[in-house]
């Protein structure tokens, strides 16, 4: 390699918490700034940071994005009452990904990392199954109700012209809960086309699923602007890549994809994505550090990191002086994701060539050399040739890519 890969244009980077950030900073020190002219436009999410600005900078950060489309994030942390007391914060800042997810209008793409080595738990999947998770509404901004029974509910909604619309729930016997969701037609048709979307760029068949057989409204709703959006702006081109869209009952979705060989896009409402995506993570690779995380927009906003969390216990450790042997694979794909398709964009095939070599060199060091970190080690087929800590395996991704690199 005669000199470090030129960049025309920047990725938005986010940096994060405890040993997730720990890693980040490895990471990028040894295995990216060596061999690429970074370019980035960088926001730290530190949560104490968050707090100093209460918590502008995580909108600064969902605007940068918008105006350079391409951004890598570490993760973070959301507080709830014990984190306030633990750093002393103002108040339980919201999660800056539903911060960032709401500004951008994105959906979640979560997919598997597949290592050769690590065979599934379901044995008919050969190919990834990749999670598309509508990250609004459902229960996660619903409104959530205990009462006293006998008693009776309706619910009424007050539209802008005055009109009033109303449904009554069956008559309580007894004392119970009540729980009210809502949804978005102008959000559903984001996460629509966000999904048929991705679904072309990356080869792949769409499976949407619902239950509008007895959600007829709500479900329904769903499945009708999915319907309407693929029969109007994608019926042609998936057509012309041979691909096809697939709607199906929830309960059917799941016996089916268990029975699959994957390779395909699952797009989920909120909840559904929520329990299926880690349902998919445990059977693929029994690892959150094996499973990347995209969140991307009908407008091309791209903004890659790991699915899992900022490892606090491991963080703890690492602060007493002690060796961990963490995982960094999610976060060195979440990096290689953001160099590809900032060199796709910008038409840089050297970018988009060292993210492939990078990746290589990941797969090469599990795979081939059976050098991995404690949590792969546990789900691998033997022979294990060495369990690692972080800084080591690391390295061991280094040496593989400096022969990627210079053979």
């Amino acid at each position: 390699m005669t000199g470090k890969i030129a960049m025309d244009n920047p990725i938005v980077e986010i940096d994060g918490d405890e040993m997730a950030r720990v890693m980040w900073a490895w990471v990028k020190e040894r295995l990216i700034l060596p061999y690429v002219d970074l370019k980035t436009e960088y926001y730290d999410l530190h949560i104490k940071r968050r707090d100093e600005t209460h918590d502008h900078v995580t909108i600064q950060a969902a605007e940068s994005i918008k105006r350079w489309k391409v951004g890598v994030k570490c993760a973070t942390i959301t507080p709830n009452a014990e984190r306030v007391k633990e750093y002393n914060l103002k108040k339980e800042w919201k999660s800056p990904n539903a911060t960032i997810r709401s500004a951008l209008d994105g959906t979640i793409f979560r997919a598997p990392i597949i290592l050769s080595n690590v065979q599934p738990a379901v044995r008919f999947w050969k190919k990834p199954i990749v999670v598309a998770r509508h990250a609004f509404g459902d229960i996660y901004d619903g409104v959530g109700l205990r009462f006293e029974g006998p008693a009776e509910c309706e619910v009424m909604i007050r539209q802008h012209d005055g009109r009033e619309v109303k449904a009554k729930f069956p008559s309580f016997k007894c004392s119970g809960v009540l729980q009210g969701i809502y949804n978005l037609d102008s959000s559903i048709e984001s996460f629509a086309r966000a999904s048929f979307m991705y679904a072309l760029e990356n080869r792949l068949d769409l499976w949407f699923a619902a239950k509008d057989t007895i959600s007829k409204v709500y479900d329904g709703r769903f499945k009708e602007i999915f319907s309407r959006i693929y029969r109007e702006e994608f019926n042609e081109k998936f057509t012309e890549a041979g691909l096809n869209y697939h709607y199906y009952l929830i309960d059917d979705a799941v016996a089916r994809a268990v029975r699959s060989e994957g390779g395909f896009v699952w797009a989920c409402k909120n909840f559904d994505g929520d329990v299926l995506s880690d349902f998919v993570a445990a059977a693929y690779v029994g690892s959150l550090a094996l499973m990347t995380s995209a969140l991307f927009s009908p407008e091309g906003h791209f903004l890659s990191e790991a699915a899992h969390g900022t490892v606090q216990k491991h963080y703890y450790k690492h602060l007493k002086g002690e060796k961990t042997s963490t995982n960094p694979t999610a976060i060195i794909f979440a990096w290689t994701a953001a160099l590809r398709r900032r060199g796709e964009l910008d038409g840089n095939s050297a970018l988009v060539e060292f993210a492939c070599k990078l990746e290589n060199a990941v797969r090469l060091t599990i795979e081939r050399d059976r050098v991995m970190t404690a949590d792969v080690a546990n789900v691998s087929e033997p022979p294990v040739h060495a369990v690692v800590c972080t800084e080591d395996f690391i390295e061991a991704v280094k040496r593989n890519l400096n022969r990627l690199i210079d053979p």
